[in-house]
């Protein structure tokens, strides 16, 4: 109670620090900044993740965009934990060094995160210890599209996208100037550094970008690992070491850094950039005696060149051109080795109208090498497998007044040929995915939207052929050569309110699943490691999201919001069991003051117990999470623009339990924590 008191105490200090009276003259600041009023603003911005890069009014399926003061105070150190508030998107943690986005109950393969719109192309959607080498901190926007989207970046992505936009590669020519942030949270002691260099002269831009991240290990509020909870999945563990109010072996430190040019020109533009990034992280002990302290340490190397040709001759408006070639490795404990590598195109053509109809053509390209060896033995425990995807797509919407209607088409042709006794030498698959929604506008303030979506894909190389231990899972796995295509049908059906004092979204959805693949322990072990298997079953997914936005309060300088929130999923197996790792239902609200350039909000999360937690798992406790933010935009301070922020996390000191994480009953959600920080734009 006593921290909790000193960290509610700094946090208000800190907000009288921030005299109102700097207020008067500071400019009024952006629609994501809580404010009702610019709840219309927010509609109109543009979704650059859709091939025709609609305003978010005019697109029929929910979207969520961060940018700007928005993101940078939800930035965190992995993705999953960056965008873990939103609306149907809960985190993936594997201990702080690993986190992915959980959609709509839908993670690995079925959430296709991507980088400038191309695919991260790392390791992630293979396992979910597998770190993602897309990172928040230097992004520009974050663009979320849930529900299928199959049809824009690949088959099977019926949980949605996540687009990590930076502006590595200019698309024209920006103002130079320097931006740096710098900050400190104290539940890690985790220190982070951002630095962004972009300028241009003539037709000439270019951009420069990097971090570092350390951080040691996560305090929680309680004792890291749940025995009893823990027997649930291996009844023969035995916990002879435990820690309280930390997680041992959990410290992270990573470096990125980009380099990207581009010509920029009346036609368009054309551009390149190259990344790298070293990231090495603990993986959380399971409570052995004297157990060896497991990590990952990964490397990827990306070079990418993205173009775009602005009204050329004949039938199409521009063509945007944009391929990716990563080369991308972890070792897991100097135990397994596995690599990854990629090529990734893309083209995008926009057409001119025909019959009132616009709309895109284009065609993709992934081709990739993936391999998992086990040192010590030299045997492979995913053979080689070379897999090539080629697809072709078409979108086209029709404006008929108050409504419009949109139809799509994805057929795709996947060849995979694997080495080994265990592998098919050659397997072949035809996905096609079909898609139409409609956006009814009933008047200025009231809409309702209807998706309908045919989506399939087909298994990834580690379904179908991985075989041995996976050292940072702690189990053996055993994938499935006889996986076919999984098959899903979705309806999408929503329903948007705007006026002046409130704003309510609200999002059903009910996906069913012919041939669902998921891993799922066995109840066995295979030399004391617990059995996970990759098996297939049908599989319904129901649920919502629902958020109603009341603007309480306002006066000159003043306003004050109230939202309230909830969302849930429902994943069930139709041999009657239950799909793992789903989140629970999830509801709340949240205050949002502004006065001037002073922004703050106190949010309250309630999440109530997954009891659906799937064969062979624990279920996982109710718990409620409240955070406190508060930052303060200071413009033409000796001109440069400062943003200063400061954040309460988990002031209740919850030992929370996340239901999606495969790893909650060793490693909790971080504790109370008071994170500080400090942007400088030059």
């Amino acid at each position: 109670m006593f921290k909790v008191l000193k960290i509610c105490a700094f946090l208000l200090l800190f907000s009288c620090l921030l005299s109102p009276a700097f207020a008067e003259d500071q400019k009024i600041g952006t629609e994501h900044d809580g404010p009702k009023e610019h709840y219309a603003v927010h509609l109109n911005e543009i979704i650059v993740s859709t091939p025709m890069q609609q305003k978010i009014s005019d697109y029929a399926k929910p979207v969520t965009v961060l940018h700007d003061d928005n993101l940078r105070m939800k930035a965190g150190s992995t993705l999953g934990e960056t965008l873990q508030q939103e609306l149907g998107v809960h985190g993936q943690g594997f201990g702080p060094g690993a986190g992915l986005p959980v959609i709509r109950g839908q993670d690995g393969p079925r959430v296709r995160v991507l980088s400038n719109g191309l695919g991260t192309n790392d390791a992630s959607q293979y396992s979910p210890d597998h770190a993602s080498t897309s990172v928040p901190l230097n992004a520009e926007r974050i663009e979320i599209l849930r529900g299928p989207a199959a049809l824009l970046y690949g088959s099977g992505a019926i949980g949605g996208v996540v687009n990590v936009i930076d502006n590595r590669i200019p698309e024209e020519i920006p103002e130079t100037g320097l931006t740096v942030e710098q900050k400190f949270n104290s539940v890690s002691n985790n220190r982070s550094t951002a630095l962004q260099i972009e300028g241009g002269q003539d037709k000439f831009a270019y951009h420069f970008d990097g971090y570092v991240q350390q951080s040691g290990d996560l305090k929680i509020g309680g004792d890291a690992i749940d025995p009893v909870k823990a027997h649930k999945s291996q009844e023969d563990l035995t916990v002879a070491e435990n820690t309280n109010g930390f997680i041992n072996n959990s410290k992270a430190d990573n470096f990125s850094a980009t380099a990207g040019f581009s010509y920029v020109g009346d036609f368009g533009f054309i551009g390149f950039s190259g990344n790298t990034l070293e990231s090495r992280y603990q993986i959380p002990t399971r409570g052995s005696a004297g157990a060896e302290q497991s990590f990952i340490k990964m490397k990827s190397n990306k070079l990418d060149l993205k173009s775009e040709w602005n009204n050329p001759e004949g039938f199409f408006e521009k063509i945007r051109t944009k391929l990716s070639m990563t080369d991308y490795e972890h070792t897991e404990a100097y135990e397994a080795d596995f690599k990854n590598d990629t090529f990734e195109g893309r083209i995008e053509a926009p057409h001119k109208p025909i019959l009132g109809m616009k709309g895109v053509l284009g065609f993709q390209v992934i081709s990739n090498r993936f391999e998992a060896v086990e040192v010590e033995e030299d045997e492979y425990i995913n053979p080689i497998t070379r897999s090539n995807n080629f697809a072709a797509f078409a979108t086209e919407s029709l404006d008929l007044g108050p409504t419009t209607a949109e139809i799509g088409v994805r057929i795709e042709h996947a060849t995979i040929n694997a080495r080994g006794e265990r592998a098919s030498p050659h397997q072949n698959f035809t996905p096609i995915s079909v898609s139409g929604s409609d956006l009814w506008n009933i008047d200025d303030q009231n809409s309702i939207y209807l998706g309908l979506a045919r989506s399939q894909r087909a298994p990834l190389a580690n379904e179908l052929f991985f075989e041995g231990e996976h050292e940072a899972t702690a189990t053996y796995q055993t994938g499935n050569a006889g996986l076919r295509m999984e098959t899903s049908y979705n309806i999408d059906l929503g329903y948007k309110f705007n006026s002046k004092k409130v704003a309510v979204e609200i999002n059903l959805f009910h996906n069913w699943v012919n041939g669902y693949i998921f891993s799922q322990r066995t109840g066995g072990t295979v030399g004391g490691d617990p059995e996970v298997e990759y098996q297939q079953a049908a599989a319904t997914f129901i649920g919502y999201e629902a958020q109603l936005i009341y603007h309480a309060w306002k006066n000159a300088s003043q306003d004050v919001d109230i939202t309230l929130f909830s969302d849930y999923t429902r994943g069930k197996l139709n041999n009657e069991g239950d799909v793992p790792r789903i989140p629970p239902l999830r509801l709340g609200f949240q205050v949002d003051h502004r006065y001037g350039n002073w922004r703050s909000n106190l949010r309250l999360t309630n999440a109530e117990e997954q009891e659906y937690s799937g064969a062979h798992e624990a279920s996982t406790s109710s718990y409620t999470l409240l955070n406190l933010n508060t930052h303060y935009h200071i413009e033409d301070f000796n001109k440069a623009d400062v943003l200063v922020y400061a954040k309460g996390n988990n002031l209740l000191n919850q030992n929370i339990r996340n239901s999606a994480s495969f790893l909650r009953n060793f490693a909790p959600e971080a504790g109370i924590g008071a994170e500080l920080g400090i942007r400088i734009n030059y």
